[in-house]
């Protein structure tokens, strides 16, 4: 089993090598493989349930978002400083 290269700030050539080389195998799936895992689903509790929602002014929406979206979405207000 091949091991993963380290993560450095300054890729050496290997790491180059060993990326592209991946990229060449991933190309080489059927189209259709290659879109059905290349992205990442992620469930967006509060977001993906409606259909559409209207807010009436940006307050509203901010404070919705503040009440029912968890923080890792990054919908919540910035901390003061």
């Amino acid at each position: 089993m091949a091991t993963l290269p380290s993560h450095s700030a300054f890729p050496d050539e290997t790491d180059d090598l060993l990326f592209r080389e991946q990229c060449r195998r991933q190309m080489q799936r059927p189209l259709e493989a290659r879109m059905k895992y290349g992205f990442c689903r992620v469930s967006r509790p509060g977001l993906d349930a409606p259909a559409s929602r209207v807010f009436p002014s940006t307050r509203a929406y901010r404070e919705w978002c503040a009440a029912n979206l968890p923080a890792y979405l990054g919908y919540q207000a910035a901390p003061l400083e």
